[in-house]
């Protein structure tokens, strides 16, 4: 299974951007658990976003109403949409995969700069 994000960029504060992740594999995506993670300079790695195979999202708290999880499981996409964007959201993103027998996989970051 490959993950490959897109998206990322610079961005002002206040600013949206919108990331993309494509997934291969010969997996049936629809099955599947995704999420977004971010990790900062010198943090560790957190969830920002997660959608499971029914569609039930979940958000951490500090992006709850600004950033949106989707996905397209005709296309085998994931996407994260965050608008209103904040100086503290500067991280690389990478995608998030967990399959129905709990194995994992993760894409490649994205990175996202917010300037204030």
């Amino acid at each position: 299974v490959q993950l490959q994000a897109s998206g990322g960029g610079l961005a002002q504060a206040g600013g949206s951007l919108r990331l993309s992740c494509s997934v291969s594999g010969g997996i049936v995506f629809s099955i599947n658990a995704l999420a977004w993670y971010r990790q900062a300079p010198g943090k560790t790695r957190e969830l920002v976003a997660h959608i499971n195979n029914g569609e039930r999202t979940t958000y951490r708290d500090s992006v709850k109403g600004r950033f949106t999880i989707s996905r397209d499981n005709a296309k085998n996409m994931l996407y994260l949409q965050m608008n209103s964007l904040e100086p503290e959201d500067t991280a690389v993103y990478y995608c998030y995969l967990e399959d129905p027998w709990k194995e994992q996989y993760w894409g490649k970051g994205t990175q996202v700069t917010v300037s204030s």
